[in-house]
C-alpha cells in the first residue's frame, strides 16, 4: 500500500451536518480514500468491514487517527443487501447516507445536503443521480446520468429488501423526492476485460434472484432485454455523447442483461431435460 497523507478533519463538530454515512468495503485501498474525503460534511461515518487485506483497515485508521468521525465495525459478509442492512442499522443521525467506497459526492451535492435533510416530515428519503467514470473519457457530464436511486434516507424510514442479491436498494416507508441537483461520482475504470467478469458475476446473482421468484426467460427475453437495456443506457441515459466509451459502457450493460437471460434458459433448459451424448443419432 502506497502512504497515503490523510487530512485533520476539516470542519468542527457544530459545522458538519446530522448525517450517518455508511459505507461498506473489502479491498478497496485503492478507491476508499476519496470517497471518505467526500464525506467531510457528514458528523457520522459508519465504515462496515468484511475482511480487507490490501491496506482498506489501515486508510480508515488513518482517518480516524487525523479526527475523522468515522466508526469501522468488522461484520462477516452477509450478503449485499444484508450488508448494507446492517450498516444501516448502526448509523445514529437523523439522516442516513449509503455510498459504495468506489462512489464520491460531487461539490454540487455536497452543497445541497442541508436543503435536502431540511424537507417536511412527509419527506423520508431522497433519490440522486450517479454519473459514472469512463476509459477514455472521465466523469461523464452533469446531463449524462444513470437513473436516480434512493440513498438518502430518514433513520427509520426504510430498510433493503433482503431477497435483493444484487442491485439491493432501499425500500421507503413513505414519500420520497429527487434531487435536482448534483450526483454521486462513480470512480471504478476497470478495463473491459475486468469488467465483464464482473459483469459476469452479477448476473448469475440476478439469475439466481430472478428464478428463486419464480420467473422464467426466453428466446424473446434474450433478444429484447439486452436491445432495450442498451438503448436505455445509450440514448435515454445519454451515453451517445460520451464517444466510443459511452458505446462500450452502453454495450457492457447489454452484455449483462444478456447474460442475465441467457443463463436463466440454459438452467430451465437443463431442469427440463438432461443432458446427455446422443451420438448414436449422429452419422459417424
Amino acid at each position: 500500500m502506497k502512504s497515503v497523507q490523510i487530512p485533520k478533519a476539516p470542519l468542527p463538530v457544530a459545522d458538519r451536518l446530522p448525517i450517518s454515512a455508511y459505507v461498506i468495503c473489502m479491498n478497496e485501498a485503492a478507491y476508499i480514500v476519496n470517497c471518505l474525503l467526500s464525506l467531510k460534511v457528514c458528523a457520522e461515518i459508519i465504515v462496515v468491514d468484511s475482511g480487507s487485506w490490501d491496506g482498506t483497515l489501515e486508510i480508515v485508521r488513518a482517518f480516524i487517527e487525523e479526527g475523522w468521525p468515522i466508526r469501522l465495525i468488522s461484520q462477516k459478509w452477509l450478503g449485499y443487501a444484508a450488508q448494507k442492512q446492517f450498516a444501516l442499522e448502526q448509523c445514529t443521525l437523523p439522516w442516513c447516507l449509503c455510498l459504495d467506497a468506489d462512489e464520491r459526492l460531487d461539490a454540487t451535492l455536497r452543497a445541497e445536503l442541508p436543503k435536502l435533510i431540511a424537507a417536511p416530515a412527509e419527506i423520508v428519503g431522497w433519490r440522486v443521480s450517479r454519473r459514472p467514470y469512463l476509459i477514455g473519457y472521465g466523469y461523464t457530464p452533469g446531463f449524462v446520468r444513470e437513473r436516480k436511486n434512493l440513498r438518502l434516507i430518514r433513520r427509520g424510514g426504510g430498510g433493503y429488501d433482503l431477497s435483493q442479491r444484487v442491485h439491493e436498494g432501499i425500500v421507503p416507508k413513505g414519500k420520497v423526492l429527487s434531487s435536482a441537483r448534483g450526483s454521486l461520482l462513480h470512480y471504478r475504470p476497470l478495463p473491459i476485460d475486468e469488467q465483464i467478469l464482473k459483469e459476469n458475476a452479477y448476473s448469475t446473482l440476478k439469475a439466481d434472484q430472478k428464478m428463486e421468484e419464480g420467473r422464467t426467460s426466453s428466446f424473446a427475453k434474450l433478444i429484447v432485454s439486452p436491445l432495450m437495456y442498451f438503448v436505455r443506457l445509450y440514448i435515454f441515459n445519454r451515453l451517445i455523447f460520451c464517444g466510443w466509451s459511452g458505446f462500450v459502457q452502453a454495450a457492457t450493460g447489454a452484455a449483462y442483461s444478456f447474460m442475465t437471460e441467457a443463463k436463466i434458459l440454459q438452467r430451465q433448459a437443463r431442469a427440463s431435460a438432461d443432458s446427455f451424448d446422443d451420438m448414436d443419432g449422429e452419422s459417424l
